[in-house]
């Protein structure tokens, strides 16, 4: 069974299909749409993203649809503003043929009462995403109590963005009769509940194998050092000419740094991320989905309900801090049956999540190199002339001819072509000759040496922070925090001390303005960070992971409140006293002495986001 015909859809969806071009049923298309057409019954489907899902339920749900009944007869539940727009505007083609059907998209960012409007004039289906839905029935702007079919598309992207009470409150409205399709890439514990309390003996179909990745999607990763992770995928998109990807940070605030990098150095490049308003996001989405864009740089809750076809890369410049949301990632790419590729950049310290993911994914990586300049020459060359060979020529150019002749007259074919070439190629061999090669990794032995050559001289500045573990950081958390918001190597932070709630690190003393410049003032929950200069060297006895034991730490005092930490201190702790005076805490060594010099309030910068830390910090239970 492969074609639409086979599949039991009326003819005037046959028609819709046949405008859109679609020709053979992808297999979840093939699984779902007769299931859903000759029963009246609740469904869970699991597919990856991409794989067509939106038809699968789109079809069957508008040959169900009574067209002359103006009532709402179905809801559906989508994560994000864009895949609703996305899900309302394919269901409206699909429907092309059909009289009196009408679909009315809810989302936040618009006039909810324009909406209303809306829905009121008469809207068989709703799509919507949770938290404008929610609202929409608080006002009671709509009806959902007699609806026959419920949809929740990516529910599994619902559930990580922290809909699961919303979603609850709404199938609750719901009446109990109605049939519910799920449709999720993977199957967590939260949807199995939202299965379990509202669905009455569900089928279940699986396209590929429960929780897999896509059989389209091949899987690399990169190992680099910290330091080297940008230039990394400078050399990553140059050695794809052709590229058109997602490029995945943690935070708001590196996908907004990685972008600008980009721009700067001359590639197609813009940000996605929460901090955009919707005409923002609404002009960057246009401009990829034209192509004007080559590399869209995107934080996981902005990407979520991005669907651009042909969509070549997924690079993960940072790995998500739930491994289960990188199948989410690489299914950007390799959709509707084509061939794509999902990239790790990945230092040493993450190695281990590679294998984690290739457990949750059931797939291995490839583990490649960082092509070399001379490689990158090599393919830019050829791609280039590949590129003057295909070019169309336009004949109104012909009149300019003599004039072209004449200036190039006495070149041979073999000078003007190298002449040609190099008038676009010279940047690339200007740029990569003075370049070192990212490939080679130093070795454990390398890096203990290395580490060990640092402790032993005195150009180490060391410094004081008031986060500590009490904020969820261990010795190797904080370490990545501090490398990854400072941009530093892996190797660049070190004697990281952490104590409940203050801890300690070192720098290299060239590092010492970025480290003051960057960390001070930056805000976690309304309560600003403070780092200072340390006079204590961080000597002492060091345990196997290189952390202090001894010889550099602090008594710590007992003290009463500290409203100006982070958090509430337990009685006994050993942490520092507060004094409560400008420049945060004070820790005291015995005999009281300060072991850090103040600064005034007008030393310090600026107030900035700490959003970083957020993302980068375990999730508090």
């Amino acid at each position: 069974m492969n074609k639409f015909e086979q599949l039991g859809l009326k003819e005037s969806l046959l028609l819709a299909i046949k405008d859109l071009g679609f020709e053979n049923p992808s297999e979840v298309q093939q699984k779902a749409i007769p299931v859903l057409l000759e029963n009246e019954t609740d469904l869970v489907a699991l597919a990856q993203t991409g794989t067509g899902k939106t038809a699968a339920f789109g079809f069957p749900l508008i040959q169900k649809i009574e067209a002359e009944n103006r009532n709402t007869q179905a809801l559906i539940l989508s994560p994000t503003r864009e895949l609703c727009l996305q899900i309302t505007n394919e269901l409206k083609l699909y429907s092309k043929y059909e009289k009196g059907i009408n679909v009315v998209a809810v989302y936040g960012g618009a006039s909810i009462s324009e909406q209303a409007r809306e829905v009121k004039r008469g809207a068989q289906i709703i799509v919507a995403t949770p938290g404008r839905m929610q609202d929409m029935i608080n006002r009671g702007y709509v009806n959902i109590s007699q609806i026959n079919y419920c949809i929740l598309d990516e529910a599994d992207e619902m559930l990580n963005m922290g809909f699961y009470e919303d979603i609850v409150s709404i199938l609750s409205t719901t009446p109990d009769e109605k049939n519910t399709w799920l449709f999720s890439a993977t199957m967590p514990a939260e949807v199995s509940r939202i299965a379990k309390k509202f669905m009455v003996e569900p089928q279940e179909i699986t396209v590929g194998t429960k929780n897999s990745g896509s059989a389209t999607v091949s899987h690399e990763f990169y190992l680099v050092n910290a330091r080297d992770r940008y230039e990394a995928l400078k050399r990553l998109a140059d050695a794809n000419p052709d590229i058109f990807s997602v490029i995945f940070c943690r935070t708001k605030r590196d996908t907004q740094h990685v972008a600008e990098k980009l721009i700067e150095d001359g590639y197609n490049a813009a940000a996605l991320h929460g901090d955009l308003s919707q005409a923002q996001r609404d002009s960057v989405m246009k401009s990829f989905r034209g192509r004007q864009i080559q590399m869209l740089v995107a934080t996981d809750v902005a990407a979520r309900g991005i669907d651009v076809d042909n969509v070549t890369h997924v690079i993960n410049y940072q790995l998500p801090d739930e491994i289960e949301t990188y199948n989410h990632r690489s299914g950007r790419t390799g959709r509707a049956g084509k061939l794509g590729t999902s990239i790790v950049i990945v230092t040493k310290s993450e190695l281990r999540k590679i294998s984690s993911i290739e457990k949750i994914i059931k797939q291995k990586f490839e583990e490649k190199t960082i092509p070399s300049g001379i490689e990158i020459c090599e393919i830019q060359l050829l791609h280039l002339a590949t590129k003057i060979k295909d070019t169309e020529v336009d004949h109104e150019i012909d009149s300019y001819l003599p004039a072209i002749n004449d200036v190039l007259e006495g070149l041979s074919k073999e000078e003007l072509i190298k002449k040609m070439v190099s008038v676009e190629f010279n940047r690339f061999i200007n740029y990569y000759k003075k370049n070192k090669d990212l490939s080679s990794q130093s070795s454990g032995s390398d890096r203990r040496e290395e580490r060990g050559a640092r402790e032993n001289t005195s150009g180490a500045t060391r410094f004081f922070v008031n986060i500590g573990s009490r904020d969820n950081f261990d010795w190797m958390q904080l370490k990545d925090f501090l490398r990854d918001t400072l941009e530093l190597g892996r190797e660049d932070v070190y004697k990281v001390d952490v104590k409940e709630g203050f801890s300690f690190f070192n720098t290299d003393v060239e590092h010492t303005d970025k480290v003051m410049n960057i960390l001070n003032g930056m805000e976690l929950e309304g309560r600003r960070i403070n780092v200072e200069i340390s006079k204590n060297d961080g000597g002492g006895r060091r345990d196997h992971n290189g952390r202090n034991s001894g010889g550099g730490g602090f008594r710590g005092e007992r003290s009463g409140s500290r409203s100006g930490g982070f958090g509430p201190r337990k009685e006994g702790s050993g942490a520092p006293r507060n004094d409560r005076k400008e420049g945060g805490f004070r820790p005291r060594r015995e005999g009281g002495s300060s072991e850090r010099p103040r600064r005034s309030e007008g030393d310090r910068p600026a107030s900035r986001s700490f959003e970083a830390a957020k993302s980068r910090r375990p999730r508090r239970s």
